[in-house]
């Protein structure tokens, strides 16, 4: 999904037109860049905040510090905003009223052998934990 199709929704569900959302969220896009640059926080409301963070390594003391080699780059921190509901419970913005199922079941060749030592002209495509995709268990692609 990317700002054309977003934009496309958006377009359906308001007054503003395709190209006033994407000329809205292009100058969003410039002037967050700005402030960021200006290492303020910037904080949209009901969605987030967003600042630059810093990697670097540390020195044996501050009279050994450089920016220059001891600052290895910079990033983007980007924290979504919390709401906590009447029970107490914090919920963060996009993951409110999400929910986890497993995928179906992909049509597996019983006919090949489990471990034919190749890999069967596999593109390297999706792959999927062996355990049906809990977390826990060997981690081998599908198809091997």
């Amino acid at each position: 999904m990317d700002t054309e199709q977003l934009a496309a929704i958006m377009q359906r569900n308001c007054t503003l037109k395709k190209a006033d959302i994407v000329a809205v969220i292009s100058e969003l896009i410039e002037t967050m860049a700005d402030q960021l640059q200006d290492s303020k926080r910037v904080k949209l409301n009901g969605f987030g905040s967003f600042k630059i963070g810093i990697r670097g390594e540390g020195a044996d003391s501050a009279a050994d510090f450089s920016t220059s080699k001891n600052i290895k780059g910079l990033h983007v921190l980007f924290q979504p905003e919390v709401k906590t509901d009447g029970s107490g419970l914090r919920q963060k913005t996009f993951i409110t009223g999400c929910s986890v199922q497993e995928a179906p079941k992909n049509d597996v060749d019983t006919t090949k052998p489990a471990n034919s030592g190749s890999n069967g002209g596999s593109t390297g495509g999706n792959t999927q934990p062996s355990n049906g995709g809990n977390g826990g268990g060997s981690h081998e692609p599908i198809g091997d």
